[in-house]
């Protein structure tokens, strides 16, 4: 798979007034798909195999991004969409069509002039939209969207990047940028035949009902169809081998396709960290594989080229803690002949579901429930009181946003119970007024006519997770350090649906660890791992690349570009850089801080996508 940083399409409606958006694109892309009219579709700049397109007599229909549909399969499955004046029903078979391909991809159709495009549920794969001269477009990178809108950064909307741990739906999709608007996973963008969108919903939700011996086979099976569409065999695949469930069952699953792996171990020095020991019992059962393992003086330091501009995403990351690191892994797994690397990203965030889940079970089943809850109140030392608050807490979805917004500069206990329809978000005590007056508008604004993605809160939960971790699975892939993308198989769409097919309480005990994934991988990967219940970590790593960043942090803190735009208080932010290790907010809150002012800073660095740059040639028309 060639890498993809550069990567990039836009979607144009069939209408009179598109191309002439269109051509301020054509001059900067590769390729073009035209719809049945000529007019231009899809334009924009991938290698092979990374966009499947069938032309049936009117009818267009394109898969891009990661897929095992051939486009002769593509093309067997858009004969049996019939024509149709039902926007809806046409849309319904679109679906149809491809129901049950693993991977992870966009998915684009156009009939008769009207238009469909989706990224996936997950988010892993994005969509935005934008108007131009009154024509809606889209596309799958919003900076691209940006440099047609012209609009500049949405401070409300960064400012929202400051929040931790996680920013609610349907917030979490939108987009930093004025006048590009993000589409949340679970719905879609038609466009008519005047170039106007709309969205609709096009995800079904899973059952949530399967017990665990149900549901693990179907579990297993979508991790093996996951990981089987980007392992071919004798192929030399990159995987990470921390010794964790997640990331071993992943290699489990590429070695039975017939992969040759190169794994990367990385060991921490925290004492009691078991990584580097468990990733070695997983390695004595995968003969052939060549392993890379590093230690933390054979890396560079966590935040190594803080102050380097680099070539910005779409939104601020934290992916800026150890991209030099992530580097330097790439360019040794590229050396070993790989060009893709698996990661077990995600896997925390999908086969379990969050605490949140006992609200609904102690509804649904009172005797397990408060089982349950006593259990996870043991097991992570809540409070009775905190405890008792979360469980009775009847909220809306609406209110408890009005909630989120009413205390966003207030920092939670540590040893509460979730209350509420997610992780409370709170902004941290750096963050300027402003900040707090533009997050708190959002919040409220989002609560007047906004619904949870489901109506069971501990649900919904469950997928805001799963696609944070999507949203970031995406950074991950367009990143592509050392040309070596990374695949999320616990990200794809089929994997998230298997896992919340089955009952939350089947997935999450207070007596087992991640019972879901062990079942579904019993049999393949060893039992030691399986049983394994400890996680490492890599604190000590955290705050000695910060100290060697000191110098660099004393300069931004005299010049930050938060401050400068009003969404940080000066010293306090001064003091979070230069004495992180007085913070008692944990290391995911500053981070998310650098994160946006390392994005601020590269964006003044490289205010256009490179990938946007002209092209000598005019682009070839892919059909």
């Amino acid at each position: 798979m060639s890498a993809c940083h550069e990567c990039w399409f836009v979607v144009f409606p069939d209408c009179e007034s598109a191309p002439r958006v269109a051509a301020r694109f054509t001059g900067r892309a590769c390729r073009v798909v035209r719809h049945a009219s000529g007019r231009p579709w899809l334009v924009g700049c991938w290698p092979a195999g990374i966009l499947a397109v069938a032309s049936h007599g009117s009818a267009r229909l394109a898969m891009a991004g990661t897929f095992s549909l051939t486009e002769d399969d593509l093309l067997r499955r858009l004969r049996a969409v019939r024509p149709t004046a039902d926007l809806v029903r046409w849309t319904v078979d679109i679906e149809a069509a491809v129901s049950g391909a693993p991977g992870s991809f966009h998915l684009m159709a156009s009939m008769g002039g009207e238009v469909y495009a989706r990224g996936s549920f997950s988010e892993a794969r994005r969509l935005f939209w934008s108007s131009a001269d009154g024509v809606t477009v889209a596309a799958d990178r919003a900076r691209a969207l940006a440099w047609l809108a012209g609009g500049g950064i949405d401070l409300e909307q960064l400012a929202l990047r400051l929040a931790y741990p996680d920013v609610p739906h349907p917030l979490a999709s939108g987009a930093p940028w004025r006048g590009v608007h993000g589409v949340p996973g679970a719905e879609a963008l038609l466009f008519d035949r005047h170039g106007q969108a709309g969205t609709r919903r096009w995800w079904q939700e899973p059952s949530g009902e399967l017990p665990l011996e149900v549901g693990a086979p179907a579990v297993r099976q979508a991790l093996e169809n996951a990981v089987g569409v980007r392992a071919r065999p004798g192929q030399v695949l990159g995987a990470d081998l921390s010794g964790g469930m997640d990331s071993t069952s992943l290699c489990f699953l590429a070695a039975r396709a017939g992969a040759s792996l190169v794994t990367a171990t990385l060991e921490w020095a925290a004492s009691g960290n078991e990584d580097s020991a468990y990733a070695e019992r997983a390695a004595a059962h995968l003969p052939g594989i060549q392993r890379l393992v590093f230690g933390p003086a054979d890396l560079p330091a966590y935040f190594t080229g803080l102050g380097q501009p680099h070539e910005p995403d779409d939104e601020p990351t934290v992916l800026v803690r150890d991209r030099a690191q992530q580097q330097y892994i790439a360019d040794a797994m590229r050396a070993a002949g790989a060009e893709l690397r698996l990661t077990g990203h995600g896997g925390d965030h999908v086969v379990e579901a969050p605490d949140q889940y006992l609200h609904g079970l102690l509804r649904r089943h009172p005797v397990r429930g408060i089982r349950h809850a006593a259990g996870q109140r043991a097991r992570q030392h809540w409070a009775l009181r905190s405890a008792a608050r979360s469980l009775t807490d009847t909220r809306s979805y609406q209110a408890w946003l009005n909630g989120v917004a009413d205390a966003l500069n207030r920092s939670g206990d540590p040893g509460a119970a979730p209350t509420g329809w997610g992780e409370p978000m709170t902004l941290p005590p750096w963050a300027g007024r402003r900040a707090v007056e533009y997050v708190a508008h959002l919040l409220r604004q989002a609560a007047r006519t906004v619904e949870p993605v489901v109506h069971e809160r501990g649900r919904h939960a469950w997928i805001q997770q799963a696609q944070t971790a999507g949203r970031l699975a995406g950074n991950i892939f367009h990143s592509s350090l050392g040309g070596v993308p990374g695949a999320s198989p616990f990200c794809d769409d089929a994997v998230i649906n298997a896992c919340l097919a089955v009952s939350a309480s089947a997935t999450k005990s207070p007596w087992t660890y991640k019972p879901l994934l062990a079942e579904a991988m019993r049999g393949l990967v060893p039992e030691p791992i399986l049983a394994r219940t400890s996680k490492d970590h890599s604190g000590k790593e955290w705050y000695a690349g910060l100290k060697l960043q000191q110098a660099q942090l004393a300069d931004w803190a005299a010049d930050s570009r938060l401050v400068a735009c009003g969404l940080a208080d000066g010293p306090e932010l001064k003091r979070a850089f230069l004495s992180p290790s007085m913070l008692d907010l944990g290391a995911h809150t500053l981070e998310a801080t650098l994160a946006v002012e390392a994005w601020l800073r590269d964006i003044e660095a490289c205010p256009t996508p490179t990938y946007l740059r002209e092209h000598a040639d005019e682009p070839a028309d892919a059909r």
